[in-house]
């Protein structure tokens, strides 16, 4: 049994975090999807490295500006374009799993983060023109993103809630769902073929939080750096646990019951940002530390190809006893985790919109 295969016995589905136009046609997502890839997400850097890189989108550019596009209106059709070709061929598993499996994510336009009505104009759109049931729309978890992501969902589009950070942030996209659901139910609607994720990013928190327990480190006893280095490489997931741990009380617990017993079925958290950015740690850092029943890893290829020879252990639930403690060190140590997310969301939402904006400027120049 491959490592991919052992990870969904242990109750986890693994997806793919990356797209482009040559794995498509080269048949490489066709082969992930054979060993074992349940679902393809995409963000606008992604994007970036794979139209603005290389000759396998020149033709389409050409044919598009032949039309008169402009380059901002370029970027949405290429990227349509591929997640319409990645639907297709995961559709066999949509349908096999009963519309568990097999979803592809596109994002609205960081740009609309802060609008509601733009953000649920353009999620309409997307799902509109890719006339696909197995996609998802990634709406990022701002303010209007919860009230977004609500109109969308009872609208019956598939949704991708993305940027979460913090719990407070996780229980309002819950919620935002569990209301969309009441909402169709209310009207009558059908909730037992609705899907939504509720992406938390992870390495990210560590890449900053690492970096000031290393300062701390720098001046610090013999004494005192061991127990700061026990808690390198641990803000993140220790978030994630919290949040799992919330995911169980919210939608395993009686306040689920009636929606599940219309047929509703749970919004499974996917933890994002999961390769390891710190070369001191091993590719499968945060692969056997987040391993859990009802969840979701997307991976990057080069942590995708650590895990195919990989055996791994469902350790989220082992470990999440020692989530506490390694909040309260942060604490102690005078880190402001609750600032870092806070912060981490916002940088999260410019850096996607400089990828647009950096997308567009190079189709401009092609």
């Amino acid at each position: 049994m491959k490592g991919i295969e052992r990870i969904m016995a242990l109750g986890q589905r693994i997806w793919y975090d990356n797209i482009s136009r040559d794995l498509m046609a080269d048949g490489g997502l066709r082969a992930l999807v054979a060993q074992g890839v349940r679902g393809v997400t995409t963000n606008p850097t992604i994007f970036e490295k794979a139209i603005g890189e290389g000759t396998h989108y020149d033709g389409d550019i050409r044919a598009l500006k032949a039309q008169g596009m402009a380059p901002e209106a370029m970027v949405r059709e290429l990227m349509m374009g591929d997640v319409r070709r990645a639907a297709d061929i995961l559709r066999p598993v949509f349908d096999a799993s009963l519309g568990v499996d097999g979803y592809v994510s596109i994002e609205v336009a960081p740009s609309e983060a802060q609008d509601v009505q733009a953000t649920v104009a353009e999620a309409q759109a997307l799902w509109t023109a890719l006339a696909r049931p197995n996609i998802m729309v990634k709406i990022p978890a701002t303010e209007a993103g919860y009230q977004a992501m609500r109109e969308v969902l009872a609208r019956g589009i598939n949704v991708n809630a993305t940027l979460i950070f913090s719990l407070q942030s996780y229980e309002r996209v819950a919620a935002a769902y569990s209301a969309a659901l009441e909402e169709r139910l209310a009207r009558g609607l059908s909730i037992d073929r609705m899907a939504s994720v509720a992406s938390v990013f992870i390495s990210r928190v560590d890449t900053v939080v690492d970096a000031l327990l290393q300062e701390r480190l720098n001046t610090a006893p013999a004494a005192e750096a061991k127990r700061l280095r026990g808690l390198l490489g641990r803000a993140g997931i220790a978030n994630a646990q919290r949040i799992y741990q919330r995911y169980k009380d919210l939608f395993r617990g009686k306040d689920f019951a009636r929606l599940r017993a219309r047929g509703a079925r749970p919004q499974w958290p996917l933890w994002a940002s999961t390769s390891s950015k710190n070369p001191a740690y091993p590719a499968t850092w945060y692969i056997d530390r987040l391993i859990a029943p009802d969840t979701i890893n997307t991976v990057p290829p080069q942590t995708f190809q650590a895990i195919l020879t990989h055996r791994p252990k469902a350790l989220l639930e082992a470990e999440i006893a020692q989530a506490p403690a390694v909040l309260d060190g942060l604490r102690r140590e005078g880190i402001d985790l609750p600032q870092i997310l806070d912060t981490l969301l916002e940088e999260g939402i410019a850096s996607f919109q400089k990828s647009y904006q950096a997308l567009a400027a190079r189709l401009a120049q092609k």
